[in-house]
């Protein structure tokens, strides 16, 4: 959701929104609250994967307790769909709970940019700055490449690294029985995509690497898709992300190859685009993105 937006309310999770969504398969959800993920829980007859922690300790904890509530005593682990602190800045708390699992690239890239990140986040008003007050960055026990499958008992959750697309690290998590794929923040439903949103060092500023992962996972026709924020839809929300990503794109590598100021690029195309999509949220992302793809288009 929004960085920008006048006001937020705390970005808490609430785990008296936990939602089933398939058999087995949980959500809490984000509520359009900015800066708070859906979560998900994932129960098999073995073990209980947790999806994503929320921003801080406090969240984490919480999410932990509603993951414990449904597990009646099975073991739990932990993944994260990338490294951005609002997703994952609350694995603290469950080192020595669960097993945290996930890619080796998102590892690399919490490594990397995590204490800057936490620094930056805490420059987005007080209530960011109290859910992250007492963060320590934690990493994984356990890491792969390429894709891993969790063998939970009686089910799977495949999990995929899909390369640089809004991180350079993103991954996504499929419970395979089920068909529920979790996306993280390469979708938002009815969302203008913050896209890029930190080029160059995180997004794929040129937008065809994040397209290639859309269609990718459009092919896969997942059942149910969770976003990282917004509302579970079907494929139906790849989809339409993936179109708005390439019109955005289309049309400001256009307008620079017309000869176009970036101003008149986006006193051009800003209107048709929010005017296509009335109950988006997130439209101050729009001219961004404009502006971005028509710098990108001028420097190749």
């Amino acid at each position: 959701m929004s960085e920008t937006a006048e006001t937020p309310p705390p970005p808490d999770v609430d785990p008296g929104a936990l939602t089933e969504i398939a058999d087995g398969v949980w959500i809490v959800p984000d509520r359009r609250v900015p800066l708070v993920p859906n979560v998900g829980v994932v129960l098999g007859e073995e073990r209980v994967l947790v999806v994503d922690t929320g921003m801080g300790p406090e969240n984490g904890r919480r999410v932990l307790e509603a993951a414990r509530s449904l597990a009646g005593g099975r073991p739990l682990l932990l993944t994260i769909t990338h490294f951005h602190p609002e997703h994952g800045f609350g694995a603290q708390v469950f080192a020595g709970e669960a097993r945290i699992v996930y890619n080796a690239a998102q590892r690399d890239e919490l490594r990397a940019k995590g204490e800057g990140y936490l620094g930056m986040f805490r420059t987005f008003g007080p209530a960011v700055e109290a859910a992250l007050a007492g963060v320590e960055l934690v990493e994984p026990d356990e890491t792969y490449e390429g894709s891993r499958h969790l063998d939970l008992g009686g089910r799977t959750v495949t999990l995929r690294e899909t390369g640089l697309a809004h991180t350079r690290g993103d991954q996504v998590a499929t419970v395979d029985d089920a068909g529920v794929l979790f996306a993280g923040d390469l979708l938002e439903e009815r969302c203008f995509p913050i896209f890029p949103y930190f080029p160059p060092e995180d997004a794929d500023v040129d937008g065809t690497a994040w397209i290639r992962v859309l269609r990718e996972l459009e092919e896969r026709a997942p059942r149910l898709v969770v976003p990282g924020h917004g509302a579970v839809g079907g494929v139906e929300i790849v989809a339409t992300q993936r179109a708005f990503m390439e019109e955005l794109r289309s049309a400001s590598f256009a307008a620079a190859d017309a000869g176009k100021t970036a101003d008149e690029a986006v006193a051009e195309l800003e209107h048709g685009l929010l005017g296509r999509h009335p109950d988006w949220v997130q439209p101050e992302w729009v001219a961004f993105g404009i502006r971005c793809f028509h710098a990108e288009r001028l420097a190749t």
